[in-house]
């Protein structure tokens, strides 16, 4: 199939400057501001054969069956890969398996789309050139109407009605990619369930120092000392040993039983050593500063200040609550153990806590 295009159509003569002849076809070559016109129309190679339509059509549709394919990859490798899964990927080096594969599978899904929608509209829809003056800024009525009339035009010009398999690709690619921000919700995190109001201790638990690694006896704290401890099976090697010590983490001071203001505080206590959670209840740093005098300790953070001596409460700075003590007693061999887990979750305050 074959176009003829005709002529071009001769330049508008353009008014002389004094004393010269008018300035024609030949003349308008030769001024830099003349309107040079609108160039012949070149029609595409889809335009004149319908075999090369039809290919442009395959294609897009692929393109959209990728972008399929790749959404139905990202959820794969969402369930696949666990958090924790480190692969080696040239040049980037160790990476982690599930951020490579949600990475590489969404941006194939996006730009599939993107690059489809593209090859659509440079090969298969309208390609005629439309002049339009420049008009008011304010719409009027007749405006409104031509550009919903064009807007019509539009639609069936871009044959969405007649080429079916761009159009079901299309929207099968659209309606599946937000899937994959759908299933990102899910990766927010596991629900917390009860998790924040139990840590690892429980009764029985053998307070371990941390810096010996060995289960604290009474003696090994006397008045006025500072000591940290981890509950018993709790080791450095556990993959999940940050977490958990940062809820489990606490603090032995060691106060005359007669400065103990707070009566429940007293009962939960062994000969005047009291075990407090380390974690501050303001936003989470380690308490860690002790003044034996006043029996106060400072978050260095926010200098929120707690009273060990009166059931920990805050005497000062922004925490909300006091930190919670761990019930603890000796066992049969002389250690110190627990009695239970914490009453109250540790740390910050969050919007389920009763």
């Amino acid at each position: 199939m074959s176009s003829q295009i005709g002529p071009k159509e001769p330049a508008e003569q353009v008014p002389a400057w004094p004393g010269e002849e008018p300035l024609g076809t030949r003349a308008a070559a030769r001024d830099p501001v003349a309107d040079p016109g609108v160039p012949p129309h070149e029609y595409r190679v889809q335009d004149l054969d319908g075999r090369a339509a039809k290919r442009s059509e395959r294609t897009v549709a692929l393109v959209f069956t990728v972008s399929m394919a790749a959404t139905v990859g990202f959820i794969a490798a969402f369930v696949a890969f666990p958090p924790d899964k480190i692969v080696y990927v040239w040049p980037l080096g160790r990476v982690s398996a599930l951020n490579a594969g949600l990475g590489v599978t969404l941006g194939i899904a996006l730009f599939c789309i993107g690059a489809g929608a593209v090859h659509w509209a440079r090969t298969l829809m309208s390609d005629h050139e439309l002049v339009q003056e420049r008009h008011p800024v304010t719409a009027r009525p007749e405006v409104r109407r031509r550009v919903l009339t064009d807007f019509g035009q539009g639609a069936r010009e871009s044959q969405l009605g007649r080429r079916k398999l761009i159009r079901n690709t299309m929207f099968g690619a659209l309606v599946m990619v937000p899937l994959s921000g759908a299933v990102l919700l899910r990766d927010l995190g596991p629900l917390p369930e009860d998790k924040l109001r139990h840590t690892m201790w429980a009764k029985g638990k053998l307070l371990i120092n941390e810096n010996t690694k060995q289960p604290l006896r009474p003696a090994d704290i006397t008045v006025g000392s500072l000591a940290f401890a981890r509950p018993e099976g709790l080791e450095e090697d556990d993959h999940d040993f940050q977490a958990a010590i940062a809820k489990a983490a606490v603090m032995l001071v060691r106060l005359e039983p007669g400065d103990i203001k707070d009566k429940r505080e007293l009962d939960w206590s062994h000969e005047g050593i009291v075990a407090y959670s380390k974690i501050c209840t303001h936003v989470g740093c380690p308490v860690s500063l002790y003044e034996q005098q006043t029996h106060h300790v400072l978050c260095p953070c926010h200098q929120s200040t707690f009273d060990l001596s009166d059931g920990a409460r805050v005497i000062f700075g922004p925490a909300g609550h006091p930190l919670p003590q761990l019930n603890i007693s000796v066992n049969k061999d002389g250690y110190l153990e627990a009695r239970g887990d914490f009453a109250v979750p540790v740390g910050p305050a969050f919007w389920e806590r009763g």
